[in-house]
């Protein structure tokens, strides 16, 4: 492995970092982007019944608020309990773009990544085929000892530069297809909320 990576030239030590940072997002992300996590099935109802209940003081609404990104949309509502609806739509709304950029969190780091790395496997390639140049110049093209090391360049970073940038692409647009959903799904959410606080304020 070690002479692979030396064989790539300087070019395939931005391409290797590139590779751990992408790693350590789509796993970040994974973990993070789990609809349990998001946007739990039975938080609106619980926090429903415990409006109801009239159990809904200021330590149970700030524990439902780090619960969840829904749960922080919710109690942009229960914040506002005797406003207008205009004024409540409003607090949820402005709490839900937030919560979605908070959602979208490295993913501008994965796209970047997704697009660089296979232009820096170009640029090693592009060096590679310097070197066999000024190699074919030096010592003629019956040296191939002498082409070795300019077309292992060429290779090794073309085949990285691939090997980051696909993958990094493919998970940068499904986090982006899942936030999405889970866009939808909060959205619906927060919608029978405000119905449900509604009935309550009228």
């Amino acid at each position: 492995m070690f002479e692979l990576l030396k064989a790539g030239g300087f070019v395939i030590w931005p391409i290797l970092l590139c590779s751990v940072v992408a790693l350590a997002i789509i796993i970040e992300r994974s973990v993070s982007l789990r609809t349990r996590i998001v946007s739990p099935a039975e938080l609106t109802g619980r926090v429903a019944g415990l409006l109801q209940e009239g159990s809904l003081n200021l330590k149970v609404i700030n524990e439902i608020e780090e619960e969840s990104p829904l749960g922080r949309i919710l109690v942009a509502g229960l914040k506002n309990p005797n406003q207008h609806r205009v004024v409540v739509k409003e607090a949820v709304e402005e709490a839900g773009r937030h919560v979605v950029h908070d959602l979208e969190k490295y993913l501008q780091t994965l796209g970047t990544i997704a697009v660089i790395t296979p232009l820096l496997g170009l640029l090693g390639t592009v060096i590679g085929m310097i070197k066999v140049f000024s190699a074919i110049t030096t010592f003629g093209v019956g040296d191939p000892q002498a082409l070795a090391e300019g077309i292992s360049e060429a290779l090794v970073t073309t085949a990285a530069g691939l090997s980051v940038g696909i993958p990094s692409l493919m998970f940068h647009r499904y986090f982006r297809g899942r936030i999405n959903e889970l866009t939808v799904d909060m959205e619906q959410q927060a919608l029978k909320f405000m119905k449900i606080i509604q009935k309550f304020q009228s």
